[in-house]
């Protein structure tokens, strides 16, 4: 019986039987959904849903039908939104079912295995030789380095794996091999497919030619070798509401001026018309992560240098909109040995409060 067929229940069952299937279900999703006898879903019925049956009269002989909760709450094949799995989160629904357009069962969403489905593909950018980190990166690509025990890339594909993204491309050059053969196994359950650059082709000329051109939906595009928590359904939520062609996720950087500067008249360059002790400046840094219509990367051209920023730029240029996500949490660019010793002191910190 497979995991999907594990959770049916015919509506003509008993609800003594929909407890023995209950009983058995392998994972720790107690949840079974009743098809009619055309095997379309008409409800879902959990233990507490038998318990309030019985308590209400009913016996262990009725029908599954008698109990089932007839108000469930689904998603529809090839169309999930977002927005409905997180008020599934916020009401503690843990499974839900993805329907066809005759309602009849295709797969089922675990939100104890993954947080949300996110309409996206992913490309991680991972050709870099990684010269700050020498010598640590003389045989070893950056993507690579292990942290408290765990490939940096892979902390990237687990989150990606945990919004639904299934589709995840690995682009390399720099020891390339490796990376490949890192991957000849999944990671996180996803079969993660690596396409080699035959030369340079900056931060995303090597995007171009991954796909067939598409001027419909959009892909995330981030650096291999960053550590973060960003959360990725929140700032494709942002990207879809502002209805952007370009989202850039972003952090605060602040710099400090340690004298006191002067402002000049703009029309009279020789008249000072303030003076401010130290001052600070706030803005916003590239993250090197971005959300990209695929109407915008259909224009990269195969084979083209082209750095993210330049692509940007373009857009900007083109009239397009280009929005920014502020990272929130954490977010370290693995760039030097302080970077690699901070970010093995984070993890091992979050990992010590997630096993507490």
């Amino acid at each position: 019986m497979t995991e999907i067929q594990q959770h049916i229940i015919d509506e003509s069952s008993t609800l003594l039987d929909a407890l023995s299937r209950l009983n058995g279900l392998p994972g720790g999703v107690m949840t079974l959904f009743v098809a009619d006898t055309d095997g379309r879903i008409s409800g879902s019925v959990t233990d507490g849903d038998i318990r309030r049956a019985l308590i209400g009269g009913s016996s262990l002989d009725d029908s599954v039908a008698s109990a089932c909760h007839r108000d469930y709450r689904s998603v529809k094949s090839g169309d999930i939104d977002p927005e409905t799995i997180i008020e599934c989160r916020n009401k503690g629904i843990k499974l839900i079912p993805v329907l066809d357009s005759d309602r009849r069962l295709v797969s089922l969403l675990d939100l104890t295995q993954i947080r949300t489905v996110l309409p996206l593909r992913a490309v991680l950018m991972a050709g870099g030789r990684g010269e700050r980190l020498r010598p640590m990166t003389l045989t070893t690509p950056k993507p690579l380095l292990k942290i408290e025990g765990k490939a940096i890339i892979d902390y990237n594909v687990e989150a990606l794996a945990a919004c639904g993204i299934d589709e995840i491309v690995v682009t390399t050059r720099y020891l390339a091999e490796q990376i490949h053969d890192h991957f000849a196994r999944p990671v996180a359950g996803v079969k993660v497919r690596c396409v080699t650059e035959s030369e340079p082709l900056g931060t995303i000329g090597a995007v171009a030619g991954l796909w067939p051109k598409c001027n419909e939906g959009d892909t995330l595009v981030m650096n291999s070798d960053l550590l973060t928590t960003i959360s990725f359904e929140e700032m494709y939520l942002r990207h879809r509401s502002a209805g952007a062609d370009v989202t850039i996720a972003v952090v605060p950087y602040q710099v400090s001026v340690p004298y006191a500067i002067l402002t000049l008249d703009g029309n009279d360059p020789d008249r000072v018309t303030a003076i401010e002790e130290k001052p600070s400046y706030s803005y916003y840094a590239n993250a090197g992560i971005y959300i990209f219509s695929n109407a915008i990367l259909s224009t990269l051209v195969a084979g083209e240098h082209c750095d993210a920023t330049d692509l940007i730029e373009r857009a900007i240029a083109d009239g397009r909109k280009v929005t920014y996500y502020p990272v929130k949490g954490t977010w370290i660019d693995v760039g030097s040995p302080v970077d690699f010793r901070q970010a093995g002191q984070l993890m091992r910190h979050h990992n010590s409060l997630t096993n507490s």
